[in-house]
């Protein structure tokens, strides 16, 4: 079936573990809700029948209690929905922990197109190329307003937010080319900010990664942007201004002026370049100007991911970035 075809199909295609097992879960609740409530409409439409006005029914009431049935009927429905409450909750813990070999995309949403960027700097509009069978997280912001990501054959989709990063993963099987869409009203072209996902074996991955041309690596390109800036000019340590160092600075603690700490994670650095008088740092005067207006959100991906190639430091009490 063709990807415009699936998207008038009452049911998408499944193209992970993961979208079966919600579906798994779907339909088995949905099973289990019309098993609890059927019977009960069921039950209301006979009765209604029967004891309606005018008919000639026993109305005697007779005391007949039966304890164990009526504990029966509460406690059977709580537990069996207990069952399929872990089921969902454990599914959402996973999502929420994308395994550590997995592939980093960057992706930005604009009215009214994806832009998807790979860590070798190749760069997609609307289109996202994976391999099948390897981890994928996708760490999204938007450029202008809310947007949503879905994946209708992997089943999941995320909000993406002005100035904020989200972020999903997700383990496609099934090699092939679905739909994918943004999933929250956008403005007046919202219906036509779609595209393709494609799935492809992890060896034809690595040619359309060959041969999709690429001014370099995100890597090489935030390097490029931090020297154009002149952030070298004081991180790099040989400066005349004492700056913190951004060796090891990816996911350890930063101390604040304020009390306490934060951890510094791509939100973390982006608030830094921005607004750079935020959450000041313990042990350093502020002197770094703000570069909100002069770097726009594809420059800043590139520079995130410079500074997250220069290592993570383990946590440590008291560290200073």
């Amino acid at each position: 079936m063709k990807p415009d075809q699936q998207a008038l199909a009452l049911w998408p295609t499944s193209a992970s573990l993961n979208a079966a097992e919600t579906d798994h879960l779907v339909f088995g609740f949905t099973a289990l809700t019309l098993l609890l409530t059927v019977p009960i409409f069921i039950a209301i439409t006979v009765f209604a029948i029967w004891f309606r006005d005018g008919r000639i029914a026993h109305r005697s009431y007779r005391e007949n209690r039966n304890r164990l049935l009526e504990v029966s009927w509460m406690l059977i429905p709580f537990l069996l929905t207990l069952v399929f409450f872990y089921w969902g909750a454990r599914m959402f813990d996973t999502q929420k922990h994308a395994p550590g070999d997995a592939i980093h995309i960057s992706a930005i949403a604009k009215q009214w197109m994806w832009k998807f960027q790979h860590p070798g700097g190749q760069a997609e509009i609307n289109d996202l190329h994976v391999p099948a069978g390897q981890p994928v997280v996708i760490t999204m912001i938007s450029q202008d307003v809310i947007h949503a990501l879905f994946l209708p054959a992997l089943r999941i989709q995320m909000e993406t937010l002005p100035d904020r990063y989200t972020e999903l993963w997700f383990k496609a099987d099934r090699p092939g080319t679905y739909r994918l869409y943004c999933s929250e009203y956008c403005g007046t072209d919202h219906s036509e900010m779609g595209g393709y996902l494609t799935i492809m074996q992890p060896a034809a991955y690595q040619r359309w990664l060959e041969r999709s041309s690429t001014p370099g690596s995100l890597v090489a390109q935030g390097r490029a942007a931090f020297s154009a800036h002149g952030c070298s000019g004081c991180h790099d340590g040989g400066g005349m201004v004492r700056a913190p160092s951004l060796a090891g600075l990816f996911g350890s603690p930063v101390p604040l002026a304020s009390g306490g700490t934060l951890v510094a994670d791509d939100g973390y650095i982006r608030d830094k370049i921005l607004d750079p008088g935020r959450n000041q740092i313990a042990g350093y005067r502020q002197l770094m100007p703000s570069f909100k207006g002069a770097i726009d959100e594809g420059e800043m991906i590139a520079l995130v991911s410079y500074v997250k190639s220069l290592g993570s430091a383990a946590p440590s009490e008291g560290a200073t970035p």
